[in-house]
């Protein structure tokens, strides 16, 4: 889609309206450009002017604002605006705002004339009425801050992205698109966690200090330990600030990327995808984040034995070496330790586990919302997704958010049967299928796919999700297409009744 809205303003047959709208552009950018050379200095004024090119390019063009939004969730999911507006604007607050923007002028233009749900739809749009009830039920015995509401209301964004996607990803040249963006940006965030793994310590610090004008941390503490003890081994972070959240996307990324290395006609040319893969795998070795390893784990077999059965050999191959090479014994003792609950990691996550049943079963309904705990002992946080949800929503809005993921893999195990006969779109599919797993898997550990502080983990989470409805949409139409095309013609009426 490329929305001519700017574009037909700067033609307009009124030739005051294109100076106008050309100075007042100017102006705006000198302004701003100004303001940031006097404020943050001409790098970052330099920066801050491109942003504001892009913005306008990603109007014009529904897809770069796709990859806006995919690159700032990949390598600068933590970055915000330097400036203060009542509440600091994030990178991906703006992305997401000129998605929503583009989407809508379609609507409006007419350019999109169907709304699309999928059956998905109705069980979505129930999870959010049941959280935003949470949410407001919440508030009896919290306070309402600009961070709650604010954090919130990203949340609540990021789960209605899942209808933009369904509606604007329904042709395979777009899904196979955003499925490279994804798997490009995600590469690059590995390189660069690499990068940082294995440069001098001072200038990992000094590199990732330099971001601090965007909200990011700055000093001896962006480098990040096991246990946060510098005596042990450092954990990859790139620039997603925590390793397991590095790790979260790495999963995703990852199980996206292995069906393409199964197919005659990847997305990417094989010379490429190869080291792409390699540099994601890598990263997520360094990053020691043992949730994302099991939910990629979960994924991969999922994949070798219902699909792609020479994975098994390449997963059979990596296990040995893992095993086996002297540079990964303190991964393997560390990812022992944690499956016999030995290490302090393991054990406080037992101690959370606790003390989130405990705050379950008092408010086992909908929870306590979003705002905070009413009783002095107890506290939102876990290190588990589903823990999370019921903490926040109780028992129904876990019972809803079980049901919106049954009903996704449902229509995966009816799909299956068919989806060989799409070449084009079956590594895609199988990707999106497995990546969903995957982090399904990883939430058993993690908590970042519905979290408030992780608006860009929360966003990645439904992106997929709602790729992976458009791609099954998109199977289903072209099936029914074929039916219709192979149907028997009935042959005309003969006889006195043909009249009839």
């Amino acid at each position: 889609m490329n929305t001519d809205l700017l574009y037909r303003l700067f033609a307009s047959r009124h030739r005051w309206i294109s100076v106008l709208l050309a100075l007042v552009l100017t102006v705006g950018i000198a302004v701003g450009a100004g303001y940031l050379l006097a404020e943050v200095g001409p790098l970052y004024a330099v920066a801050g002017v491109a942003a504001l090119i892009a913005a306008l390019l990603m109007l014009r063009s529904i897809e770069l604002a796709y990859w806006g939004v995919i690159g700032i969730v990949c390598l600068l999911p933590f970055a915000s605006f330097p400036f203060d507006i009542g509440f600091t604007p994030t990178f991906l607050d703006a992305a997401l705002g000129v998605l929503f923007v583009v989407w809508l002028l379609e609507l409006m233009s007419g350019e999109q004339r169907h709304f699309v749900t999928t059956e998905l739809g109705g069980p979505v749009l129930i999870f959010l009425l049941l959280a935003l009830t949470a949410f407001i039920l919440g508030l009896g015995h919290a306070p309402l801050t600009s961070y709650v509401i604010r954090h919130f209301g990203e949340i609540l964004l990021s789960v209605v992205f899942f209808f933009l996607v369904v509606n604007t990803v329904r042709e395979p040249e777009r899904l196979e698109r955003l499925m490279r963006a994804v798997m490009v940006c995600a590469s690059l965030a590995a390189l660069v966690g690499i990068v940082l793994y294995v440069i001098p310590d001072e200038w990992a610090i000094r590199a990732l200090s330099a971001l601090r004008v965007f909200g990011y941390p700055a000093g001896p503490g962006v480098l990040r330990y096991i246990r946060e003890d510098p005596t042990l081994s450092q954990r990859a972070t790139s620039t997603s600030v925590d390793p397991n959240v590095l790790g979260s996307l790495l999963n995703i990324a990852i199980a996206v990327t292995i069906p393409q290395l199964f197919t005659d006609r990847p997305i990417v040319r094989r010379r490429t995808l190869l080291p792409m893969l390699g540099v994601m795998v890598i990263c997520l070795g360094l990053t020691i984040s043992r949730g994302s390893w099991v939910g990629l784990g979960g994924a991969m077999v999922m994949l070798a034995t219902l699909r792609y059965r020479k994975l098994w050999w390449l997963m059979l191959g990596a296990a040995v070496l893992f095993v086996l090479l002297p540079q990964t014994q303190d991964y393997v003792v560390h990812l022992v330790q944690g499956f016999q609950g030995q290490d302090l990691a393991t054990q406080m996550r037992f101690g959370e586990y606790k003390d989130a049943l405990i705050l379950i079963g008092r408010y086992p309904i909908l929870g306590v919302g979003f705002a905070g705990s009413p009783d002095i002992d107890t506290y939102i946080g876990v290190a588990n997704v589903y823990l999370l949800i019921a903490e926040e929503m109780g028992l129904v809005g876990l019972a809803s958010f079980l049901s919106v993921m049954g009903l996704f893999l449902l229509r995966f195990w009816r799909t299956k049967a068919v989806v060989a006969q799409h070449p084009r779109l079956e590594p895609i599919w199988w990707g999106l299928y497995a990546a969903v797993i995957g982090a399904l898997g990883g939430g058993v550990f993690d908590h970042y796919f519905f979290n408030l502080d992780f608006h860009h983990s929360v966003t990645l989470f439904w992106l997929v999700v709602g790729l992976g409805a458009a791609t099954t949409e998109i199977i289903a139409r072209r099936e029914a297409v074929d039916a219709v095309a192979t149907a028997p013609v009935a042959p005309p009426q003969t006889g006195e009744h043909a009249g009839w």
